[in-house]
């Protein structure tokens, strides 16, 4: 792949990227409504792709936050059509590199040494690069290491990114505002987060030594005296990184499940005992060993749950609450799924809707073994929220439904049910309960 060498960091030169890929996509909507007036029956595949294809490749440009947003908008398999998805995916392991000279700056700032004078050898080459940073291999005293290096830049510009993104988000992808602008400061506050390797070092070694005695996991050893704000360094798993094995190859049913109950205990685990969790389960985050092991290998986007929330939260996964609609609806009060001052048709609607995606949700919860390679499950669960999506009520809501601590939350569920639906892995979900 080629290398990039140089980002925009300044505000200026990252606002003219985004007012130049602005340009394209206007140009791209024009040849799309052009080729209408002759073909009145064309549909928006070849307009998707073109727009996918020209924010990826400026996103890719600009790394950091804005990246790291189309990664998750990749996830959400109901948000986006397919050219998006495939596209915006590319963003977890496979972005374009950033080229060694700019590697070798970011050493001598803050080690005073180029790699090369740290580590016995260091690839030039980035064996992966991703939204926020990319991973080099190095040696040192007989050991093999992956050294991630932050892109220039990430950190300072975070705000005014997100700030650029909202318009996109919120004209193409049909975001409702008050939704945007409820989450956004824990988007916001996650991708400063993830952007302090000293912080995410600190959290690596805590998560990863407390959940060493879960099964078939397999954790690197941090190394803090190679570490910095800028640079991570642990050691190299030998293996392939998730999404790579799943095109390359296939499980037997039973490393399917062996490594999806691995991966739901792991969560589980996190959740329930420790109140704190890894939020960004997608497909790059994780190794498949050559001993079938599955390595956690990025601890950037650490979730802390608030006791306040949990308890609240986690009453939707028991069983009984969809017979208590008393309770169910004093839980929907305190999420905000509905308000107080709704107008009876709201209350009604959103009860309704959000009672609904509860069950659906809460589903694998219901027996104590469920199969994540249920296509019909997957089949209900997005049409579902294909149809929430279209929902006028959302989009036009002036409220947002729902509490920014359930943004994360929420996201890793959707990330582990896909994780698990694309690994064929059958589980066992009483391993972990609340209640």
């Amino acid at each position: 792949m080629k290398e990039q060498k140089s980002i925009p960091t300044s505000k200026v030169q990252r606002a003219t990227k985004f007012i130049k890929t602005g340009a394209n996509i206007g140009t791209n909507y024009l040849k799309h409504y052009g080729k209408k007036l002759v073909n009145p029956g064309i549909n928006k595949d070849e307009l998707h792709q073109d727009n996918a294809t020209d924010i990826y490749k400026s996103l890719s440009e600009l790394k950091g936050s804005a990246l790291k947003v189309a990664q998750m908008l990749s996830m959400d398999k109901n948000m986006l059509p397919s050219a998006y998805q495939k596209q915006f995916s590319m963003a977890q392991y496979s972005a374009p590199p950033l080229s060694f000279p700019l590697v070798n700056k970011t050493f001598e700032k803050y080690f005073k040494k180029k790699p090369g004078e740290l580590f016995d050898t260091f690839s030039k080459q980035a064996s992966n690069a991703a939204s926020i940073g990319q991973v080099h291999k190095a040696t040192l005293n007989g050991k093999e290491l992956a050294v991630k290096v932050q892109y220039p830049g990430v950190a300072d510009s975070v705000k005014s990114d997100l700030a650029m993104v909202k318009p996109i988000a919120l004209k193409m992808f049909k975001l409702n505002p008050a939704d945007y602008d409820e989450f956004i400061g824990e988007v916001e506050s996650k991708l400063i987060e993830e952007s302090n390797y000293t912080l995410e070092l600190e959290r690596s070694v805590e998560l990863s030594t407390k959940c060493s005695e879960i099964a078939n996991l397999k954790f690197p050893t941090y190394y803090p005296e190679l570490s910095c704000p800028k640079v991570l360094t642990m050691d190299w798993l030998e293996g392939k990184p998730l999404g790579e094995f799943l095109k390359l190859d296939k499980f037997s049913k039973e490393d399917a499940n062996k490594l999806g109950q691995a991966m739901w205990d792991f969560y589980h685990f996190q959740m329930h005992e420790l109140r704190s969790l890894h939020a960004d389960p997608h497909p790059g985050n994780f190794i498949i060993t050559n001993n079938k092991e599955l390595g956690i290998i990025d601890f950037g986007c650490v979730k802390v749950i608030p006791d306040s929330f949990y308890k609240t939260y986690f009453q939707l996964l028991d069983k009984g609450i969809l017979y208590d609609e008393p309770r169910l609806e004093r839980v929907f009060y305190q999420l905000n799924f509905i308000y107080k001052d709704d107008t009876p048709q709201d209350k009604i609607f959103f009860k309704k809707v959000f009672t609904q995606l509860v069950e659906l949700l809460g589903r694998p919860f219901q027996t104590s073994e469920f199969d994540f390679s249920d296509s019909k499950y997957f089949t209900e669960l997005y049409a579902f929220g294909e149809s929430i999506s279209t929902m006028k009520e959302f989009r036009n809501s002036k409220r947002a439904r729902g509490v920014k601590d359930a943004l994360y939350i929420n996201r890793t569920y959707f990330g582990l049910y896909n994780l698990l639906n694309d690994m064929g892995a059958k589980v066992k979900t009483d391993s972990w309960v609340p209640f």
